[in-house]
Order: structure tokens, then C-alpha cells, then sequence
């Protein structure tokens, strides 16, 4: 005959509801609230002579349109082309750029889209799309003659 003591099945027992109660924190950690609160600023910001103000939330903007040649060019292409790097012809260097552009508009978007020699496919923007990668290659050629 088996017998329990009681010792041993409140052990068991008190097993069980802990092991239990660990899901129940590991489902309220991934709640919207905890995570908020997780990432939530934390201090106040006072400025002397005034009374303290509740932390400000931070928020980014996303941009209100598509980005300008100008600014895809800075957000990625200007890393080679404002240096040279790789052998990237130099943004203004007219003599650079003359032969590329006997070749036609058309050929240095394509190498531009589809990468060519060192230059990676999009000049590693991989977010942007043809009319972006083409708009970058307008304000290169632009500010190149």
C-alpha cells in the first residue's frame, strides 16, 4: 500500500502553483503595458526656477513623403561617392564623370539599381525603389557636370 505524507504532497503541491504562477509573469512581461512600461522615460526634466515636468515621450516622425536625391544621396551614396571609396567616382569630379555619362542616363541608373563592379546593388539601400535609387543618380549627375 502506498502512503502520502502530507509533508511530501505540500511540496508537491506548492511545485505545481509555483511553476504555475511563472507563466502568469512570463504572459504579463510580454503585455502592452509591461512593455510600455519597460521602455517608458524615466526621470523628469527640470529646469531651475520652474516646477518639474513628467518625462516627454520621444516620438520619430516618419518622413512625409519620398526622400529627395539630395537625401538618398546622404543617407547612403555620399559614404564612397563624397570619399572615392572603392574606386566610386567623387561627387563634383567633373572629369570622373564624363565617360559615365557618354554612356547615358539609362546605363548609370541600371548600374546604380543592379550594382556594378564595386558598388553594391542600390548602394545598399535596399528600402528604396527605382524612382528613389533614380532620383539619387539625377542629384549625383546634377552637381557632377
Amino acid at each position: 500500500m502506498i502512503t502520502f505524507k502530507p509533508a511530501a504532497l505540500f511540496g508537491v503541491l506548492a511545485g505545481i502553483l509555483l511553476s504555475l504562477g511563472s507563466f502568469t509573469v512570463i504572459a504579463d512581461h510580454d503585455s502592452e503595458a509591461s512593455i510600455g512600461t519597460r521602455i517608458s522615460a524615466v526621470g523628469r526634466s527640470c529646469v531651475e526656477g520652474q516646477s518639474c515636468k513628467a518625462p516627454v515621450a520621444v516620438v520619430v516622425a516618419a518622413p512625409a513623403g519620398p526622400l529627395t536625391g539630395k537625401e538618398i544621396y546622404a543617407s547612403g551614396c555620399a559614404a564612397c561617392h563624397d570619399s572615392g571609396a572603392a574606386g566610386a567616382p567623387k561627387l563634383g569630379d567633373v572629369a570622373a564623370w564624363t565617360p559615365r555619362l557618354d554612356k547615358g542616363l539609362e546605363k548609370l541608373f541600371s548600374n546604380a539599381f543592379y550594382g556594378y563592379k564595386g558598388m553594391p546593388a542600390k548602394g545598399m539601400c535596399k528600402k528604396c525603389d527605382k524612382d528613389e535609387i533614380s532620383s539619387a543618380v539625377t542629384y549625383l549627375v546634377d552637381n557632377s557636370k
